[in-house]
């Protein structure tokens, strides 16, 4: 990807996130292979696998860590994507993340303690 003014740098992460908020992966995809870092983060730290997570979308939850998107990777308030993903009841989504190997004791609150809160404890054994 050529250097990019800060604007661009601000349309970008605002084009990937929204993106991934969608669900379009097919646009996520031809960014990173165009050379955006797939783990590219918003000012609140969010990357496009976290808000993929966190609002459902498994298809693009499976491209992204299939482009190797780090799936321990929190935002600025110590959230992971797959304590995200037990918030909202994302079933497939943490199966996903799991078969990944994201950390159940990464962050604040850790997955483990998430699932515990919200009834989902199933999900981790």
């Amino acid at each position: 990807m050529p250097e990019l003014t800060p604007e661009q740098v601000v349309a970008l992460k605002e084009l990937a996130m929204g993106c991934a908020r969608r669900g379009d992966s097919q646009t996520l995809l031809d960014l990173i292979d165009q050379g955006m870092p797939v783990d590219l983060q918003d000012a609140a730290g969010n990357t496009a696998l976290m808000l993929a997570a966190y609002s459902g979308h498994a298809g693009t939850v499976e491209a992204l860590i299939g482009r190797g998107a780090d799936v321990d990777l929190r935002n600025a308030r110590d959230q992971s994507p797959i304590a995200g993903a037990l918030f909202k009841g994302e079933d497939e989504i943490v199966r996903l993340l799991r078969a990944a190997g994201a950390d159940l004791d990464a962050g604040t609150p850790s997955a483990r303690a998430t699932a515990d809160m919200f009834g989902q404890a199933h999900l981790l054994s």
